[in-house]
């Protein structure tokens, strides 16, 4: 298992020019780890694979365990976010145990089983994720913080908004393989006060996110002077395997009045001493035509977090390369590029980035991320007070904007 792990992420890996570890050493690590006495279960090689995996800083890789490992992880229903690297509670699914528990939205995680949160993810939870940069990988150890196995009990010391702390105990029941109420619908809009639409994308994955977003922006296009402009806010869209074949093109098409192109893309080509690189140009995206539906086009802005990944960034490439309108927020995850499923073993797979994606000039941003063109940082004391302080520029932004 671990030996065919290696040698698919050594093939196939795009970026394994840029690997900082030593592979080869932390594949004898792990295969003593594995040998040694007592063995370890599942859970235990599942997670060392983990832990290997993620010195690949590929913010797509994924270990695709057999169902029967895979349906023993999960999670309190809890939906974590963190916010200036500190781990809040946002939302939870309202339950028997909640009702008990208490959990509060908005109140902080001090301490999991009596250990301060920093240390905790620190120590427990980030060598296990996989990502690019230390901010996405942060924020994905937030959200990943209290998995563990299924049935497990931990103890919280949370913060409440008020300032008061108090314990609190949830079980992980939420396994992540399953769908929950805390899962956000593909798309969401609202006609904001000001006359702005405020679209939040949270999947490209659906094969309905251009029709839902054709039906919420409904006449937007015809009626221009009554809306102010369209804030298209990707700060939740995360990767989703797959979603490369769903609508982020149809989507930005719905936007333009002229081509945009996409990000160009290079593949690793192997022969028998040599490595070289088959380049793809950069696709184009083109307005649709005027006889089957009229582009919007009125001011757009764009919001982007370290959440904002793969197909999301491949939105954000060609949106910047075309000069639509404004990125405001934070640098995206700097995770996309095609990706592929591999076999390793008898119900073991590997997931991994096949591609290197970069801008239609040639600059890359896998690693470092998108930067936004206006920076706004989220800080805990606005988001206690109710502040989205990213949409709140967005939203002076087209204010300026139509004063011109």
């Amino acid at each position: 298992m671990a030996a065919g792990l290696w040698a698919e992420a050594r093939y196939n890996y795009a970026y394994w020019d840029v690997v900082r570890a030593n592979w080869d050493s932390a594949l004898a690590a792990t295969v003593t780890a594995t040998e040694a006495r007592p063995a370890p279960n599942d859970l235990q090689f599942f997670r060392r694979l983990r832990r290997w995996g993620a010195l690949l800083n590929d913010g797509q890789l994924d270990i695709l365990a057999p169902a029967a490992i895979a349906n023993r992880i999960a999670r309190p229903p809890l939906a974590l976010r963190s916010i200036e690297r500190r781990p809040f509670i946002m939302d939870y699914v309202v339950n028997d145990e909640m009702r008990v528990a208490r959990p509060e939205r908005l109140a902080e995680i001090l301490a999991v089983q009596g250990i301060p949160a920093a240390v905790w993810i620190r120590d427990s939870v980030l060598p296990e994720i996989t990502a690019t940069n230390e901010a996405s990988r942060w924020e994905r150890g937030v959200a990943q913080m209290l998995d563990g196995e299924r049935g497990t009990a931990l103890h919280l010391l949370l913060r409440l908004p008020g300032g008061a702390e108090r314990g609190a105990s949830v079980t992980r029941t939420l396994a992540l393989t399953a769908r929950s109420s805390l899962d956000r619908a593909a798309l969401e809009a609202d006609t904001l006060p000001d006359g702005v639409i405020w679209m939040r994308v949270n999947s490209f994955a659906d094969p309905d996110v251009v029709s839902l977003f054709d039906h919420a922006l409904g006449d937007a296009a015809r009626e221009g002077p009554r809306h102010r402009g369209l804030i298209l806010d990707l700060r939740e869209t995360t990767w989703t395997p797959h979603e490369r074949d769903q609508g982020y093109a149809l989507l930005l098409s719905r936007l333009i009045d002229r081509p945009f192109l996409t990000a160009q893309r290079r593949t690793p080509r192997y022969s028998l001493d040599s490595l070289d690189w088959a380049s793809s140009p950069p696709d184009t995206i083109w307005p649709p035509p005027r006889r089957e539906r009229i582009a919007y086009s009125g001011p757009v802005v764009v919001l982007c977090s370290p959440r904002t990944a793969g197909a999301a960034e491949d939105f954000v490439v060609a949106f910047r390369a075309g000069d639509r309108g404004p990125l405001i927020g934070e640098g995206t995850g700097g995770s996309t590029g095609q990706t592929a499923v591999l076999p390793v073993a008898p119900g073991w797979k590997i997931r991994l980035t096949v591609s290197r994606d970069a801008f239609p000039d040639g600059k890359e941003f896998v690693g470092t991320g998108i930067a936004p063109d206006i920076p706004v940082d989220v800080r805990v004391e606005d988001v206690l007070a109710g502040r989205d302080a990213a949409l709140d520029r967005a939203r002076a932004y087209l204010s300026e904007t139509a004063r011109r």
